[in-house]
């Protein structure tokens, strides 16, 4: 296939609304929307009417702002509330599809709807195209992404391999063996892969058969695109999400940030006030998602963005987010997942010898790498540490046991110390 056959396509009509057409659109998805959950979901009853918030006479895209953000971590309190997660829901867990567990813990629901994630265009926008086979890298287990992926590569046509993350001599041969022209994962297990099929002896060009690359869970730096790229001989697009509320953001052809799905309402708020900021401001990362199953209206992700309403020139007409800028509190997405230090600390917990913990955050070779210091005198569990670590947040640090006092007095629970070129 050619990269012209990759970059070029039909939209759908929502991808080309003009600005008018736009708004009315969101306002009537959002009514519908907010009609159906305030009837449906016990949380969003109560929230509205400890705002006063009055549904009838919600008229405009201005008028979302009188309902109160929900900061995502304010999600782990809420789904233990009661049935439904909480009220969060509006039918019960059986008439779902799956319920996944991410860290947290979060509880992320399914429905039965075609789509339901929403990330068909983005994968279409990335260059996927029918007769692809595409290896998925990401966690099938209890996290929703692996399955998450599958989905708009089905509906596009295109073949999964459900490769999950790690094996990765397996990954380089399946690659290699079944000529593999789609990857989709993190940018850093793609280096990863590169990095280990050089030191094979493998040539990423001749000897692998990569076309096309989605990749999300990270910070995407031009630099690593660039030599990626240049390494592999091939399109790499980003996607933008949560596991909470699906496809956010992608890019297309040009680069030029990342394209607002048509499939949700997103702000750019003051990360205290909850107050929308103007276009171009920088400010935190408010979505809401038109589902009327989990209806999270108003979802404060923690990501800094900001709004570009200026033409692209792929032609889609949709607002685009800037880029990913930051974080608003301490939380870290490390190789995809989401590190709270809450969850950190209950890990910690269970082993009296800890005095103090701390982590730290490099990527080295633009690779995501941990590094879990402890405080502890005499510690001969370190297997133990590192087993539980890995089975409650998802991920194996790189362990460093130091003599009590050696951590600095003051310190940020998780230190991210990543560059990005």
């Amino acid at each position: 296939m050619t990269r012209k056959d990759r970059t070029e396509g039909i939209y759908s009509r929502r991808e080309v609304l003009d600005e008018s057409e736009r708004r009315q659109y969101c306002q009537l998805q959002l009514k519908e929307l907010l009609s159906y959950a305030y009837r449906y979901s016990e949380d969003v009853k109560k929230r509205f009417d400890r705002a006063q918030f009055n549904v009838d006479k919600f008229r405009t895209l201005n008028d979302l702002k009188h309902i109160p953000i929900i900061k995502k971590k304010e999600l782990i309190f809420l789904q233990s509330m009661g049935p439904r997660l909480g009220g969060l829901l509006t039918k019960d867990l059986g008439e779902l599809q799956r319920v996944f567990l991410s860290p947290g813990p979060i509880f992320d629901p399914e429905d039965r709807s075609e789509d339901y994630w929403g990330w068909t265009e983005g994968f279409y926008a990335a260059g996927f195209r029918s007769g692809d086979l595409a290896q998925i890298t990401f966690n099938y287990h209890l996290a929703p992404a692996g399955l998450m992926f599958e989905e708009p590569l089905r509906n596009l046509a295109c073949a999964v391999v459900p490769a999950g993350p790690g094996n990765t001599n397996s990954q380089i041969e399946i690659m290699q063996k079944l000529r593999v022209t789609g990857y989709v994962g993190t940018p850093s297990y793609l280096m990863h892969l590169a990095q280990k099929a050089e030191e094979m002896g493998l040539s990423l060009r001749k000897d692998l058969f990569l076309e096309v690359a989605f990749v999300t869970g990270e910070k995407f730096s031009e630099k690593m695109r660039s030599t990626l790229e240049k390494k592999f001989d091939c399109i790499m697009r980003q996607g933008y999400g949560t596991a909470d509320v699906g496809c956010i953001g992608y890019e297309c052809f040009h680069k030029s940030g990342l394209h607002l799905s048509n499939r949700a309402y997103v702000e750019i708020c003051h990360p205290d006030t909850g107050i929308p900021l103007k276009d171009g401001e920088v400010g935190e990362i408010v979505v809401t998602a038109f589902n009327k199953t989990y209806p999270l209206i108003r979802l404060a992700t923690g990501d800094l963005g900001y709004l570009d309403r200026s033409p692209c020139s792929c032609g889609r007409t949709s607002p685009r987010l800037g880029g990913i800028v930051g974080r608003v509190d301490t939380t870290a997405r490390i190789k995809g997942m989401f590190v709270y230090p809450h969850q950190v600390e209950q890990v910690m917990a269970r082993f009296e010898e800890v005095k103090r913990w701390q982590i730290e955050v490099t990527n080295p070779g633009g690779i995501d790498e941990m590094i879990l210091s402890i405080e502890a005198g005499q510690f001969n569990q370190e297997d133990e540490l590192l087993h539980l670590f890995r089975e409650k947040i998802k991920l194996r640090p790189i362990l460093k046991v130091l003599a009590p006092g050696t951590l600095p007095p003051q310190i940020r629970p998780i230190e991210d110390k990543r560059t990005w070129d």
